[in-house]
């Protein structure tokens, strides 16, 4: 539109400036000659006669003519921007209206499934319906300290729930009732494998108490991990790989609820926040769904979940300055800088730095045929693809040679 109106502003320039030229030479002859202006316009062309040399052409009349057709087209110019914004504002108000309803059905869908955890004397939390036999997952610390429990459904129903199992190193935990209210069906779970950075996602749970709440935001980060609530000897600690990160407004009392996609699937559990002030800052964190397709049914069966252990410390990321102190070829992978004694990594032969220099340990660069990049992606296909007492491969890089080692995994203390 813009473009528009300067050319047409030009044109009306460069034409009085045409008729300017005209005006300022002598007419031929000195006698009563036509001479005309042609104007390029869509209307009949117009012969504009001069008149004696004596006299003075029209200047302001053919100026008037000039404006007035300039002033049309942009008239009809403005006309179609009009009609193209009013447009462009109805698809909006239509894909608005369209994320509403699916919002609108989305929460009354799920509502019911997620419950408010009341810990006597404690605090409370969030959780949601696994099954339809009453298990209710929640997060480890929202139940810690106790093993009974009043969980509030959406509907107002009041029910007792017992302690089945946790995991603190996941922060997941189960409790069940002894009956679903009527007509409560458990969420379904998603594939958090199939996030991705910048999908919409709501959470549902009870942030300050207050039942049923709901709130929208992305996925805003993925492959984040979450440090395990109970600290090593060492004062190192397990970490929960591919941990999914949102800006969905996540507050106390949310912890343990879902965090679902728009069609209504569980991709996540609300767990922790980054917040200098205890409330949401816009940095939430949700214990991946696939953790909990993978831990949550040895909690019910069991009680607990036993994770497979190499016995080894790493460096979550070698980088440059890291990469001269070691005397790494390169970046990519996790360096061994502790081995347990005893531990399957000492059995395979993982050779681990030497403390004083930092220099000659392992570079482990993959794992069963999958190059790695850092720790995360280890500790990730360790957590979600094996098990204890199975034998995975490492191609490691020691002393500038690539050499292959078997290791079988232990059972995490």
């Amino acid at each position: 539109m813009y473009k528009q109106r300067w050319i047409l502003i030009l044109l009306l320039l460069s034409i009085l400036g045409a008729a300017g030229c005209s005006l300022s030479q002598p007419v031929a002859n000195g006698g009563s000659s036509n001479q005309a202006i042609i104007l390029d316009t869509t209307t009949p062309a117009t012969e504009v006669a001069a008149a004696p040399e004596t006299a003075a052409i029209d200047e302001e009349a053919l100026a008037a003519r000039v404006l007035a057709e300039v002033q049309a087209q942009l008239a009809t110019a403005q006309a179609q921007e009009t009609l193209s914004n009013i447009a462009y504002e109805a698809n909006t108000a239509l894909n608005t209206n369209d994320l509403e309803s699916t919002l609108i059905n989305l929460y009354q869908q799920a509502n019911p499934a997620v419950v408010y955890i009341v810990v006597p004397s404690v605090g409370s939390g969030s959780g949601f319906v696994y099954s339809e036999d009453g298990y209710i997952v929640t997060n480890n610390h929202v139940v810690s300290g106790s093993r009974s429990f009043e969980v509030v459904f959406a509907n107002g129903d009041r029910m007792a729930a017992e302690l089945v199992g946790t995991d603190v190193d996941s922060d997941l935990a189960v409790i069940k009732v002894a009956q679903l209210p009527e007509g409560v069906k458990p969420l379904p779970l998603a594939n958090s494998d199939d996030a991705q950075v910048g999908q919409m996602v709501v959470a549902i749970g009870n942030p300050f108490g207050e039942q049923g709440s709901m709130s929208l935001g992305i996925v805003s980060g993925l492959g984040r991990s979450l440090e395990s609530q109970r600290q090593l000897g060492s004062g190192s600690s397990y970490s929960l790989p591919d941990v999914i990160q949102t800006d969905a407004p996540i507050n106390p009392g949310n912890s343990g609820g879902p965090l679902l996609n728009l069609a209504g699937q569980v991709v996540g559990i609300n767990s922790a926040i980054a917040s200098t002030t205890g409330t949401n800052s816009g940095v939430g964190f949700a214990i991946p769904v696939n953790a909990v397709r993978r831990i949550v049914p040895s909690l019910i069966t069991d009680g607990s979940y036993a994770y497979p252990y190499m016995g080894a410390g790493f460096d979550a990321e070698v980088s440059l300055e890291e990469q001269s102190v070691y005397g790494l070829t390169q970046t990519q992978g996790t360096y061994v800088v502790s081995v347990t004694p005893g531990s399957p990594a000492e059995k395979a032969g993982l050779i681990a730095a030497d403390p004083t220099t930092g220099r000659g340990g392992d570079l482990i660069i993959a794992i069963d045929g999958l190059p790695i990049q850092d720790f995360g992606d280890m500790n990730k296909y360790l957590v979600f693809n094996t098990s204890v007492g199975q034998t995975v491969e490492l191609t490691v890089l020691r002393g500038g040679e690539t050499i292959t080692l078997s290791l079988t995994l232990g059972e995490r203390p």
